[in-house]
């Protein structure tokens, strides 16, 4: 079924299932993109050849991503069951007498001790008892968390925020893709009524290492321009639950014959319940990585339905690593929305990660961020910035200090628990992936560590009124 793209006055859709060989190579060599038939776009011809060689990478690593998916999927829980026997065998010399004695003991993937891929590189599971609601800190360190937790499974979710935190799990929640045909977005709610306030946290989950579903939204470089509004990436209006056959309607009603509902609806209702129960209830929605994208995205259908209640209730938004989700006309309408609504927008990027650089913001592509710009540096130092420094990552004259910055980032990880603290104690695993940052320093710099660090460690006084960006 092909999307109603009535929603939308113009669009570029990439369609990996309906590539050619033919086809892929064509695109370079030919601006006749209405000839190809993995392209459906608005336009008949795209004469800018960086374009098309743009379109050739996403769908060559789209396509490649679904040959590989059981692979990776395999490999992934692999690799995670792995962690988990030595921790729950208290390490490997443990683990080796165990097997000798016939002792193992084996985790339970479902269980509240199991921790994922993304998790083990950052075992902490308690909130910082030094950030007290009322601090300026206090929602950025709760939404980092709840980011970081929302990798984990549901009874890993239940122990940490109703034992640890002492708040209530709301729901944690699979929900479906219609373009990928299966359940690939994934959030939580809590509720958090001490201190003598009522906060709902919405956190959607960001990309697993191993998540070939994930991967191909973050690299599926088609886009809607929807009217009066910008240009959006389409992948994450995918994930956040565009339908293909009805756009972004207002009102849907769940399709019974759908094993899980959609991210978007299901989520407006859930909160729309809860918040019409009492009038000092608000909430705020966070997320990593592409968990941060789908995070500003959800408001952004809000305001496009114009659903004022939401709005109004809406305590502020953190995002974490969070990658580029239109053009400068939606961070224009973004912005103005934001303001009206006087909602607080807090954009996080720690040093040189690759993820908030992506996709290109040049010529070729155009995606533009906006808001305001929280860049920490290795020494958890922040600025308020209009844009985090070497915006498009790949340039040989950042290459080496960016290299140097992730040498001195190993070097930290083994003094940070001396100077910060115990809390602050980095194992092997994170460690060894740190060393792959001397090669490719953007990929550890997007890992949650620095950015629970980020939000411990960093001066509070950027999330006071005020606050001027550096330009």
């Amino acid at each position: 079924m092909e999307c109603d793209k009535g929603f939308s006055s113009s669009f570029m859709l990439l369609k990996p299932e309906e590539l050619t060989l033919f086809d892929l190579i064509t695109i370079l060599f030919s601006s006749d993109i209405e000839k190809r038939k993995f392209v459906d776009s608005a336009e008949d011809k795209e004469d800018n050849f960086e374009r098309r060689w743009l379109i050739f990478i996403s769908i060559i690593v789209q396509k490649l991503l679904q040959f590989f998916s059981k692979p990776m999927s395999f490999f992934g829980s692999l690799a995670e069951m792995w962690l988990n026997l030595l921790s729950s065998n208290r390490g490997f010399g443990s683990l080796s007498l165990n097997a000798i004695e016939g002792n193992v003991l084996i985790p339970e993937k479902t269980s509240a001790s199991f921790v994922s891929f993304s998790g083990n590189y950052d075992l902490r599971t308690e909130l910082d008892r030094n950030i007290k609601y009322g601090d300026p800190r206090y929602y950025a360190a709760l939404s980092i968390m709840a980011s970081k937790a929302s990798y984990e499974n549901k009874e890993y979710l239940e122990t940490i925020v109703e034992h640890h935190w002492e708040m209530e799990l709301l729901g944690s929640y699979d929900f479906w893709n219609e373009y990928q045909e299966k359940a690939t977005t994934q959030a939580f709610l809590l509720r958090d009524k001490k201190d003598d306030h009522d906060t709902i946290v919405l956190a959607f989950r960001g990309t697993e290492p191993f998540d070939a579903d994930a991967w191909c939204s973050d690299f599926d470089l088609s886009w809607y321009e929807i009217p009066d509004v910008g240009r959006i990436h389409g992948g994450f209006m995918k994930a956040l639950g565009l339908q293909k056959s009805l756009g972004w309607p207002k009102e849907m009603k769940q399709n019974s014959s759908r094993p899980a509902r959609v991210a978007y609806y299901a989520l407006r209702e859930i909160l729309k319940d809860i918040l019409s129960q009492n009038d000092q209830t608000k909430y705020i929605v966070t997320g990593h990585s592409l968990g941060g994208a789908l995070a500003i995205l959800f408001p952004a259908v809000l305001a496009f339905h114009d659903e004022k209640l939401l709005l109004d209730r809406l305590q502020g938004i953190y995002t974490f690593g969070q990658p580029r989700v239109g053009d400068e006309n939606f961070g224009k309408y973004m912005e103005n929305m934001l303001e009206k609504n006087t909602i607080p927008y807090y954009r996080f990027v720690y040093g040189s990660d690759i993820v908030p650089r992506l996709p290109y913001d040049d010529k070729s592509l155009m995606f533009k961020h906006f808001g305001t710009c929280l860049y920490y540096n290795r020494h958890y130092e922040v600025q308020v910035v209009e844009e985090e420094p070497n915006k498009n990552y790949f340039s040989l004259r950042g290459a080496i200090p960016m290299m140097a910055n992730a040498f001195f980032e190993l070097i930290r990880s083994f003094t940070i628990s001396t100077t910060k603290g115990r809390d602050y104690k980095e194992g092997w695993f994170l460690r060894g992936f740190r060393v792959t940052g001397l090669v490719l320093p953007g990929v550890p710099a997007h890992l949650i560590q620095d950015y629970v660090n980020s939000t411990r460690l960093g001066s509070a006084n950027v999330f006071l009124p005020g606050t001027k960006k550096k330009e």
